[in-house]
């Protein structure tokens, strides 16, 4: 893997790809990052997941890294520092809501310190082992500020979500960016927020440029990354209409499989460790 000689800088996806079906991150996986690490590669995490409920899940690494959240609506230093931040504007919010969404979907708010959310919802519960950002049950006709980091909706249904997605769309696409994480989950975030902008903000920080970069994802919402950087991975258990829309993209192991730790550790690496 000669043309990854020139790669200085590592970024992964959490859920779906760094993340193990626990969602957690294994000893192995903590081992080779570790490595990388000490070998001097720029580490940048980059999640959908809210700050507040990713930094405990990287804590384990063992060393501070960059970290990009709600896809690019927040970015932290490695000292934590706030670098970053963008948010909805509560009267798009509104606007949004005010077409009508059945009670059938789950609707979610992104606040600084809570989530608001119309309803319990058990799967999404699920995503963290402990809460660290706790969920708050509201009805949305009486919340004032609407604003928010990301607004994600789920329901079981994909095709469910994919027409409530052109609903939204029909009079938002200029002010919402949007991407599938999961197959039942969309979100949205205001329209100059992605992934890949928020890196290329840290890439010009650190002095870098993304043909000196590789990143893994497994979802819709890491799409412009992985085509930004020099070489882009997609997971094993990532969804078929993702590998084949990035079809020249290599597809890796599975994140139960620790396949971005192991890609890494025989390319990168080279298993010298």
């Amino acid at each position: 893997m000669s043309a990854l000689n020139t790669i200085k800088v590592i970024i992964t996806d959490l859920d779906g790809t760094l993340l193990n079906p626990s969602h957690a991150i294994s000893e192995y996986s903590k081992t080779i990052f570790r490595a990388l690490h000490e070998k001097n590669y720029l580490i940048i995490v980059a999640t959908g997941r809210h700050h507040l409920d990713a930094m405990p899940l990287v804590e384990p690494l063992g060393f501070p890294v960059y970290l990009v959240t709600s896809n690019g609506a927040r970015i932290h230093s490695p000292a934590k520092e706030l670098l970053y931040s963008f948010d909805i504007p509560s009267a798009t919010v509104k606007s949004v809501l005010d077409i009508g969404i059945s009670d059938e979907f789950t609707i979610v708010l992104y606040k600084e310190s809570v989530w608001l959310t119309n309803k319990y919802n058990e799967k999404i519960n699920d995503f963290q082992p402990t809460l660290n950002y706790m969920p708050e049950v509201v009805n949305y006709k009486n919340v004032a500020d609407l604003s928010t980091i990301k607004m994600f909706i789920t329901h079981e249904k994909h095709s469910k979500l994919v027409e409530l997605q052109d609903r939204i769309l029909e009079k938002h696409s200029k002010l919402l960016s949007h991407a599938f994480s999961l197959p039942w989950c969309l979100e949205f975030m205001d329209i100059t927020v992605d992934k890949s902008v928020a890196i290329a903000k840290i890439l010009e920080i650190e002095k870098y440029r993304f043909d000196q970069a590789i990143s893994f994802g497994d979802g819709y919402n890491d799409e412009k990354m992985l085509i930004a950087t020099n070489k882009g991975f997609i997971m094993g258990n990532a969804p078929e209409s993702l590998k084949n829309k990035l079809s020249k993209l290599q597809v890796i192991p599975a994140n139960s499989e620790d396949g971005v730790a192991h890609f890494l550790a025989d390319t990168i690496l080279n298993n010298n460790i």
